[in-house]
């Protein structure tokens, strides 16, 4: 039974790619889109926002958004010795709850 499932053939090897253009610039991870994104959204910057969302996945981009939102709160609650829910509450303008 173990014939079945073991080989003593190897893969051949791969070449690797050649470096393209686009592999030699930096690479952008969704933390980098997020804090872009947000940065040129809080600046009114059409043009960098819409780079920032090329970088990722929309899912992906989103989900950067969400962590950095949830970070900014905490940050800004530890400075203010104040609850995350008050903090966020107070910045989007809604009444103590």
């Amino acid at each position: 039974m173990r014939g079945l499932f073991v080989s003593n053939r190897t893969a051949p090897p791969v070449a690797e790619p050649a470096a393209s253009s686009q592999s030699r610039t930096r690479q952008h991870n969704l933390f980098d889109a997020a804090a872009t994104y947000v940065a040129a959204t809080a600046d009114d910057d059409q043009d960098r926002m819409d780079e920032a969302s090329g970088w990722v996945s929309p899912e992906a981009l989103s989900f950067g958004v969400s962590e950095l939102a949830c970070r900014a709160v905490i940050a800004l609650a530890r400075e203010r010795d104040e609850s995350p829910q008050t903090v966020a509450r107070s910045l989007l303008g809604l009444p103590a709850a």
